[in-house]
């Protein structure tokens, strides 16, 4: 979110506890166009009241993973259901992150994670994205695909499967 809004990578980032969220005011087809953009403390039971403020009126939603912690993946499932209980409209995006880190992992690994990735994404019918703010690999390009789809225009962003890459499916 910092990353996209502020184009700002802060080394020394504490994980959201509650709700955070800014905004960016873009231009699209000479319309203006503002991002309001919610993060959800992920992965704690106690922010689970908070799910309805942030997906209520959600046209997108990002679920957000650690690519070198499968448990992160794991519990895109049950926000996934939970999300679609308060919102049966939003466009969820399955989104990985840490790529630069993952990429140094074992290729058996990467394997791995991409191949539940993919699982999750299908059944989610959502696009899958591999990020990383630290080396702004496809956080500008995923706010393009999330606007693609919601105006439902075209997307100009190459998508990207081979092993190794940063993965763009959509």
């Amino acid at each position: 979110m910092v990353k996209y809004v502020e184009n700002r990578f802060d080394e020394d980032y504490i994980q959201t506890l509650g709700i955070n969220f800014m905004e960016k005011i873009i231009t699209l087809r000479e319309r203006t166009v503002t991002f309001t953009i919610f993060d959800l403390g992920g992965g704690e039971n106690e922010f689970n009241s908070m799910i309805p403020l942030v997906c209520a009126d959600a046209s997108a939603i990002l679920f957000m993973f650690d690519l070198t912690r499968r448990l992160t993946l794991q519990s895109i499932k049950e926000w996934y259901r939970q999300a679609r209980g308060f919102n049966h409209v939003f466009v969820p995006l399955l989104v990985g992150t840490k790529f630069d880190t993952f990429a140094s992992l074992a290729v058996e690994r990467q394997q791995d994670t991409v191949a539940n990735a993919r699982k999750f994404a299908r059944a989610m019918h959502a696009p899958l994205i591999f990020t990383s703010a630290s080396h702004s690999i496809n956080v500008q390009k995923l706010f393009k695909i999330v606007l693609a789809i919601r105006f439902n225009l075209k997307c100009n962003v190459p998508r990207m499967s081979s092993p190794g890459q940063p993965i763009i499916e959509y």
